[in-house]
């Protein structure tokens, strides 16, 4: 398995209802030491939206 399939496979396992909130994806990205920003692009591919943004954003 790829890293971007074990990446994808982890945010399919914490999104709810095609949503996953902004810390859950930052906790991702340290616990599968990728950058914000990979699972951010994974996430928008996966066409899933963010929720309880941290900055207030989304």
């Amino acid at each position: 398995m790829s890293s971007n399939e074990k990446v994808i496979q982890r945010i399919k396992d914490v999104s709810k209802s095609g949503k996953i909130s902004c810390h859950a994806a930052h906790e991702l990205a340290k616990e599968l030491e990728v950058s914000v920003r990979e699972v951010g692009k994974l996430i928008n591919a996966l066409n899933l939206k963010i929720i309880a943004c941290e900055l207030g954003c989304f």
